[in-house]
């Protein structure tokens, strides 16, 4: 174990926190976010990650940095991996790490379940980061405590979720092998809630105005355990000379200014989904058949790194260039300035919650097609917001590696044509965008809820320490 190499500007507090994303984009982005927040605050923020995660971190260091604020970066030199024995490799040499820094808070990914005992063992406060929303909680927590399997006899009979705020249906086919007990995954996941009862508090990437009724449900359900909500947390840098500081403009932003407003669907299925190649080919075709233009990020699968073909219809990706009907993307891709060009009309989306959270700031309608995860309680959040139509998946995933049914061509054109600019369905779902946009923007501003949120949460840990000294 090695700490490595150490990023770090002049400026110190004392009073320090450290921060333990979990190296994958979804859960890593937001959480350094909130370090760089809190470092704003003038509190003294580290990082702690691997040598393989810093490149997904560099941008936000640097910019900070030359803003004067005392964020650092410890490296544990630990190779990348995989699912639960990845997970535990980490455990030891980080809190080697941790120890040494002697920090006075934990700020930690929900899947780093050992750093309630870490902290216990430091006698500080230890916060536990869900990047994702309350509803989705809401949702699961239901599920995992009235879940049965006899519930309804078939995978595909709907039935209602107990104790909500709305009347909201499920199928057995969509629920998640984790919320069941006696599985590997379900063990697991009772591990995460235990270590959140035992936290100091629970902090989401979501603000009151999304959902008001379930963060209010939330907090009655989980007793005893304090919850704040401080997102959309990548909407605090917007318009912050942050482009300043980055490389030369994306390609698909050049591109995109040479569109007519609304009329490009962008899709997008997340940094970690990889698809048959069949149902590669239906998206592909689909999007051929559409009047509209397209941006498409297609991650490369790892047995192909050049991302030849992997399911694209024979001359597709030249056809499409030459006539300037879309555009595929294969690296890293800037979603957050691609959904607020004024070119794109629609999102088609898996559900995870960053990318709903940077369609709604961005006022776009979301085609959804959720695959695992928490994506299909996602849906029904996008369905109770009227901001989405659905693309029809029923079948819950249980890895990135999607093999669930194959979603036809003639199914995506149908969901991507209610979108077109003029449609009934997509006004209506704008104009509700409209709305909900302008309030999650305000909330991010001095004296809005999340805003205030992350005052309360800064305030609460140094007041606990001062308690725990005086």
């Amino acid at each position: 174990m090695s700490n490595g190499r150490k990023y770090t500007s002049d400026v110190a507090t004392d009073f320090h926190v450290v921060f333990l994303p979990l190296p994958s984009p979804s859960h890593m982005i937001p959480l350094v976010d909130v370090a760089r927040l809190f470092s704003a605050r003038g509190v003294r923020s580290t990082i702690v990650t691997s040598h393989h995660s810093l490149s997904l971190l560099q941008n936000h260091i640097n910019f900070d940095l030359a803003r004067g604020y005392p964020i650092s970066v410890h490296i544990v030199n630990i190779p990348p991996g995989k699912g639960m024995a990845y997970l535990s490799s980490l455990q030891k040499p980080i809190e080697q790490v941790v120890r040494n820094l002697d920090p006075n808070c934990i700020f930690s990914d929900m899947f780093f379940t050992w750093t309630v005992d870490l902290a216990e063992e430091l006698k500080i406060p230890r916060l536990l980061f869900y990047p994702n929303c309350l509803f989705s909680h809401s949702v699961l927590y239901s599920l995992k405590q009235h879940y049965c399997s006899t519930i309804v006899k078939s995978k595909h009979e709907s039935f209602v979720v107990p104790d909500l705020p709305d009347k909201i249906t499920m199928k057995k086919s969509r629920v998640p092998d984790w919320v069941k007990l006696n599985t590997v995954l379900g063990d697991y996941f009772e591990t995460v809630l235990q270590s959140g009862k035992r936290s100091f508090g629970l902090v989401y990437n979501t603000c009151y105005e999304i959902e008001p009724a379930y963060v209010d449900h939330m907090k009655k359900s989980v007793k005893g355990t304090k919850i704040w909500h401080i997102g959309p947390l990548f909407e605090y840098f917007n318009n912050k000379n942050y482009d300043d500081c980055m490389s030369n403009k994306h390609e698909s932003l050049t591109w995109l200014d040479n569109q007519k407003p609304k009329s490009v669907i962008y899709v997008c299925f997340g940094s970690l989904t990889t698809f048959q190649e069949a149902q590669i080919t239906e998206i592909a075709l689909a999007l051929d058949e559409c009047d509209q233009p397209f941006v498409w990020v297609i991650r490369r699968k790892e047995d192909n790194q050049e991302g030849i073909n992997n399911g694209l219809p024979q001359g597709f990706e030249e056809r499409i260039r030459k006539t300037n009907k879309g555009l595929i993307i294969r690296d890293w891709a800037p979603q957050v300035e691609i959904l607020q060009h004024a070119a794109i009309g629609g999102f088609l989306t898996h559900c995870g919650w960053g990318s709903v959270l940077e369609a709604v700031v961005a006022g776009v309608p979301l085609v959804t097609w959720p695959l695992t995860a928490d994506h299909f309680e996602i849906e029904k959040l996008v369905e109770l917001l009227e901001i989405g139509v659905k693309v029809g998946a029923e079948v819950y995933n249980m890895s990135f590696d999607i093999t669930s049914p194959i979603i036809e061509k003639r199914t995506i054109v149908d969901a991507i044509v209610k979108l077109q600019d003029g449609s009934i369905i997509g006004e209506n779902m704008r104009q509700n965008l409209k709305v909900l946009s302008n309030k999650v923007k305000q909330s991010v501003q001095e004296g809005g809820s999340s805003f205030n949120n992350l005052t309360g949460l800064i305030e609460d840990i140094k007041a606990f320490e001062f308690s725990q000294n005086n």
